[in-house]
């Protein structure tokens, strides 16, 4: 498991942007721990470790704008992808998901997609391979964004500052927000079979 409190003292605020963006929109982002990483930079804000309003910032912009670069993506290069071949790296069952999420759902899809790990970084992709109108897909993106990093990092924060010795709960914690945001994957898998 990685080691969300050193990774990000040592990553900085640039490094978080780096790691949110990736994990938001790049093809490859898909195994970054997303969730964690927010709550515990919240978390982290809380002890003094980073500035809150700065972190929030940075994390919005990278979740919209990762989202963007997915999108852009997805449109230029979208049909691509439905041609290649599994490899270590991709797995056409994973855009096969989101594609039916992003159907099933449409623009709301940007905002449940948030909270679903490898589902959100393969939606705003599939929104571009679908053409879906950018100017609806922008709305779904910041509010989704906004949920998402704004949200998820204020909760860490608020636990930080009223759970007396947070720190020591703060695995245990991340290691249930990570649960929680795989139960919808595991529950489809489920039922599926």
């Amino acid at each position: 498991m990685f080691d969300l409190v050193l990774i990000i003292k040592t990553a900085g605020y640039l490094g978080l942007f780096g790691i949110i963006f990736a994990e938001s929109g790049l093809f490859f982002g898909f195994f970054l721990p997303g969730d964690g990483v927010v709550f515990t930079a919240g978390f982290l804000a809380s002890q003094g470790y980073l500035n809150i309003w700065l972190l929030l910032i940075v994390l919005f912009a990278a979740a919209v704008l990762g989202d963007n670069v997915g999108y852009w993506f997805g449109e230029k290069v979208g049909p691509m992808i439905f041609k290649k071949e599994d490899s270590r790296f991709f797995k056409k069952e994973y855009v096969e998901r989101a594609h039916n999420f992003f159907e099933k759902y449409g623009g709301k899809s940007l905002i449940l997609a948030r909270f679903v790990p490898v589902v959100r970084t393969f939606t705003p992709i599939i929104a571009g391979v679908g053409k879906m109108n950018y100017r609806k897909f922008l709305f779904f993106n910041f509010l989704g964004g906004l949920l998402w990093a704004v949200g998820l990092t204020l909760v860490g924060y608020f636990l930080g500052q009223t759970i007396p010795n947070a720190d020591s709960y703060i695995l245990p914690i991340v290691v249930l927000i990570m649960v929680v945001s795989v139960l919808p994957g595991l529950t489809h898998l489920l039922k599926k079979k």
